[in-house]
Formats: C-alpha cells, sequence, structure tokens
C-alpha cells in the first residue's frame, strides 16, 4: 500500500517543452522530477549540516505522453534508503492515470573529499516516514 506524497505540485505543460509532435520532451520529465524532489527536500527540518549529495542515478518509466497543456501532478516518494544512499521516486500523473515514474538516486558524499559517507541517522530516521 502506498503512503500518502511527503508533497505534491501541479504543472502545465508549456509550449516551450513540447516537441513537433506535440509531445513534452523526454529530459524536461527529469527536470521536473527534480523540481518536485526539491521542493520535497525544503520540507526537511533544518538538522545542522547535510553531507555534500551527488545524484548517482537517475531512470524514468514512461507510460503516457505529457502534452501541451497538460496540468500534471507529481509527488515524491522515497524508494529505499541505504547506508550511504537515498532513492526518491517521482510519480507524474495526468487526468488520474500514471504518465511517468522518475527514480532519483543521491549518495552521501563527504564536502571535503567528495567520497561516499554514511548517511546521518536523523536524516535516515527522516526519510523512514516517506518510504513506499
Amino acid at each position: 500500500m502506498d503512503k500518502e506524497p511527503a508533497d505534491f505540485i501541479e504543472f502545465q505543460v508549456p509550449f516551450r517543452d513540447v516537441d513537433m509532435h506535440g509531445e513534452m520532451f523526454r529530459s524536461v520529465y527529469v527536470t521536473k522530477a527534480e523540481e518536485a524532489l526539491a521542493v520535497f527536500w525544503k520540507r526537511r527540518p533544518s538538522a545542522g549540516v547535510d553531507p555534500h549529495f551527488s545524484v548517482s542515478k537517475v531512470t524514468c518509466s514512461f507510460h503516457l505522453p505529457l502534452r501541451l497543456d497538460d496540468l500534471v501532478r507529481m509527488d515524491v516518494h522515497v524508494s529505499k534508503i541505504g547506508s550511504k544512499s537515498a532513492g526518491f521516486l517521482v510519480r507524474m500523473v495526468r487526468g488520474g492515470h500514471a504518465a511517468a515514474e522518475a527514480e532519483i538516486v543521491w549518495t552521501a558524499c563527504d564536502r571535503r573529499t567528495n567520497e561516499p559517507v554514511a548517511l546521518p541517522e536523523e536524516l535516515r530516521d527522516w526519510l523512514y516516514q516517506f518510504l513506499d
């Protein structure tokens, strides 16, 4: 059973984001997913200094094309929590139908050396409430 999403945002597909067939460019799905993840991250209570996060993986599954002027709802869930990384699933829905799902994996890194480090315990605790 899916947990309630952490947050959701809506957008309407603008002309600049569609190709000559009227479908949203595939790269825009990733851009929009990253925007939704930024909104999700802003909800996090301040917890001091986090490690630097580096995107280590991005995947996107397309179910139906988004077209000019479509109203799209995106919600964010945590898909996995590892010792040094966290995965986020961004679902895009148009008119009650799944349009796409993007997964973005962040790896925690030391700010000085950029080497992978363990996720802080308080961050892991916060993420668990959104685990799908």
